[in-house]
Protein backbone atom coordinates (compact mmCIF):
# COMPACT_ATOMS: atom_id res chain seq x y z
CA UNK A 1 0.00 0.00 0.00
CA UNK A 2 1.57 3.46 -1.18
CA UNK A 3 0.20 6.93 -1.81
CA UNK A 4 -3.40 5.68 -1.97
CA UNK A 5 -3.78 6.11 1.82
CA UNK A 6 -5.46 9.94 2.64
CA UNK A 7 -5.34 11.17 6.31
CA UNK A 8 -8.70 10.76 6.25
CA UNK A 9 -7.96 6.63 5.39
CA UNK A 10 -8.37 5.04 8.61
CA UNK A 11 -9.37 1.69 7.37
CA UNK A 12 -6.37 1.65 5.55
CA UNK A 13 -3.82 1.89 8.10
CA UNK A 14 -5.98 0.01 10.26
CA UNK A 15 -5.98 -3.24 7.83
CA UNK A 16 -2.18 -1.73 7.49
CA UNK A 17 -1.43 -2.39 10.98
CA UNK A 18 -3.48 -5.60 11.64
CA UNK A 19 -1.62 -7.37 8.54
CA UNK A 20 1.53 -6.88 10.26
CA UNK A 21 0.79 -6.20 14.06
CA UNK A 22 2.64 -9.45 14.78
CA UNK A 23 5.81 -8.12 12.96
CA UNK A 24 5.87 -4.95 14.16
CA UNK A 25 5.42 -6.75 17.60
CA UNK A 26 8.22 -8.48 17.02
CA UNK A 27 10.73 -6.24 16.13
CA UNK A 28 9.78 -3.95 18.87
CA UNK A 29 10.37 -6.75 21.34
CA UNK A 30 13.40 -7.92 19.73
CA UNK A 31 14.63 -4.18 19.66
CA UNK A 32 13.88 -3.96 23.59
CA UNK A 33 15.71 -7.20 24.18
CA UNK A 34 12.42 -8.00 25.87
CA UNK A 35 8.46 -8.62 25.05
CA UNK A 36 7.24 -6.97 28.34
CA UNK A 37 7.50 -3.37 26.54
CA UNK A 38 6.54 -4.80 22.93
CA UNK A 39 2.68 -3.84 23.90
CA UNK A 40 3.28 -0.68 24.80
CA UNK A 41 5.94 0.19 22.36
CA UNK A 42 3.31 -1.10 19.43
CA UNK A 43 0.73 0.69 20.58
CA UNK A 44 2.40 3.95 20.72
CA UNK A 45 3.55 3.91 17.56
CA UNK A 46 -0.05 3.32 16.61
CA UNK A 47 -1.05 6.24 17.97
CA UNK A 48 1.73 8.05 16.81
CA UNK A 49 1.50 6.79 13.06
CA UNK A 50 -2.74 7.77 13.54
CA UNK A 51 -1.77 11.17 14.47
CA UNK A 52 0.76 11.40 11.92
CA UNK A 53 -1.71 10.30 8.87
CA UNK A 54 -4.33 12.70 9.88
CA UNK A 55 -1.52 15.72 9.68
CA UNK A 56 -0.61 14.42 6.35
CA UNK A 57 2.53 12.74 7.89
CA UNK A 58 2.31 9.85 5.89
CA UNK A 59 3.61 11.05 1.70
CA UNK A 60 3.55 8.01 0.27
CA UNK A 61 7.34 7.85 -0.51
CA UNK A 62 7.81 4.52 0.76
CA UNK A 63 5.22 1.67 1.37
CA UNK A 64 2.99 2.26 4.75
CA UNK A 65 4.14 -0.84 5.81
CA UNK A 66 7.71 0.61 5.87
CA UNK A 67 6.54 3.15 7.12
CA UNK A 68 4.87 1.56 10.33
CA UNK A 69 8.42 -0.04 10.97
CA UNK A 70 10.02 3.00 10.75
CA UNK A 71 7.61 4.77 13.58
CA UNK A 72 7.97 1.38 15.67
CA UNK A 73 11.87 1.60 15.26
CA UNK A 74 11.65 5.03 16.77
CA UNK A 75 9.15 4.35 18.93
CA UNK A 76 11.33 1.34 20.30
CA UNK A 77 14.66 3.06 20.41
CA UNK A 78 13.05 6.03 22.05
CA UNK A 79 12.17 3.66 24.92
CA UNK A 80 15.72 2.23 25.17
CA UNK A 81 17.05 5.69 25.52
CA UNK A 82 14.55 5.82 28.35
CA UNK A 83 15.78 2.60 30.23
CA UNK A 84 19.13 3.13 29.90
CA UNK A 85 18.56 6.49 31.46
CA UNK A 86 16.95 4.86 34.39
CA UNK A 87 19.21 1.96 34.96
CA UNK A 88 22.54 0.89 33.80
CA UNK A 89 21.24 -2.59 33.54
CA UNK A 90 20.12 -4.11 30.33
CA UNK A 91 17.16 -5.44 29.49
CA UNK A 92 16.31 -9.25 30.21
CA UNK A 93 14.71 -11.56 27.53
CA UNK A 94 11.85 -13.41 28.48
CA UNK A 95 11.80 -17.11 27.94
CA UNK A 96 9.71 -20.08 27.61
CA UNK A 97 9.84 -22.81 30.13
CA UNK A 98 10.24 -25.27 27.13
CA UNK A 99 13.53 -24.48 25.72
CA UNK A 100 16.31 -26.90 26.67
CA UNK A 101 19.18 -25.31 29.14
CA UNK A 102 21.89 -24.99 26.26
CA UNK A 103 18.94 -22.82 24.47
CA UNK A 104 18.50 -21.26 26.73
CA UNK A 105 22.09 -20.29 27.86
CA UNK A 106 22.32 -19.56 23.87
CA UNK A 107 19.40 -17.38 23.53
CA UNK A 108 20.83 -14.88 26.67
CA UNK A 109 24.54 -14.86 24.96
CA UNK A 110 22.94 -13.94 21.97
CA UNK A 111 20.30 -11.66 23.65
CA UNK A 112 23.34 -9.65 25.84
CA UNK A 113 25.57 -9.42 22.57
CA UNK A 114 22.35 -7.71 21.21
CA UNK A 115 21.87 -5.38 23.71
CA UNK A 116 25.97 -4.17 23.75
CA UNK A 117 25.63 -3.29 19.41
CA UNK A 118 24.81 0.16 19.34
CA UNK A 119 21.65 1.01 18.96
CA UNK A 120 21.53 2.10 15.25
CA UNK A 121 23.56 -2.02 14.54
CA UNK A 122 20.77 -3.44 16.38
CA UNK A 123 18.16 -1.93 14.53
CA UNK A 124 19.82 -2.95 11.15
CA UNK A 125 20.32 -6.30 12.20
CA UNK A 126 16.87 -7.10 13.77
CA UNK A 127 15.15 -5.63 10.39
CA UNK A 128 17.32 -7.30 8.43
CA UNK A 129 17.82 -10.82 10.10
CA UNK A 130 14.70 -11.14 12.37
CA UNK A 131 12.07 -9.21 10.37
CA UNK A 132 13.56 -10.47 6.89
CA UNK A 133 13.38 -6.92 5.23
CA UNK A 134 15.25 -6.31 2.23
CA UNK A 135 18.35 -3.62 2.85
CA UNK A 136 16.44 -0.81 0.81
CA UNK A 137 13.37 -0.91 2.75
CA UNK A 138 15.88 -1.47 6.58
CA UNK A 139 17.64 1.73 4.47
CA UNK A 140 14.08 3.58 4.39
CA UNK A 141 13.02 2.29 8.13
CA UNK A 142 16.15 3.80 9.34
CA UNK A 143 16.22 6.76 7.53
CA UNK A 144 19.90 6.07 5.92
CA UNK A 145 21.17 5.36 2.43
CA UNK A 146 21.73 1.62 1.60
CA UNK A 147 25.10 2.08 1.51
CA UNK A 148 25.13 2.82 5.32
CA UNK A 149 22.65 0.56 6.10
CA UNK A 150 25.47 -2.30 4.58
CA UNK A 151 28.04 -0.52 6.84
CA UNK A 152 25.80 -0.97 10.00
CA UNK A 153 24.84 -4.68 9.17
CA UNK A 154 28.96 -5.35 8.37
CA UNK A 155 29.98 -4.05 11.60
CA UNK A 156 27.16 -5.43 13.77
CA UNK A 157 27.86 -8.96 12.11
CA UNK A 158 31.75 -8.23 12.69
CA UNK A 159 30.68 -7.59 16.15
CA UNK A 160 28.95 -10.77 17.02
CA UNK A 161 31.35 -12.82 15.26
CA UNK A 162 34.39 -11.36 17.38
CA UNK A 163 32.17 -12.07 20.88
CA UNK A 164 31.21 -15.67 19.78
CA UNK A 165 34.90 -16.68 18.31
CA UNK A 166 36.67 -19.31 20.58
Amino acid sequence: MTAAVTPSDGKALEREALTHAGALYRLAARLLGNTADADDVVQEAFIKAISELRRGGFRGDSSLSTWLYRIVTHVALDRLRQVKRQAAVPPTEERESSASPDAAVALRELTDAMAELPEDQRAALVLKEVQGLPTREVALVLERSEGATEQLLVRARQTLRRRFEP
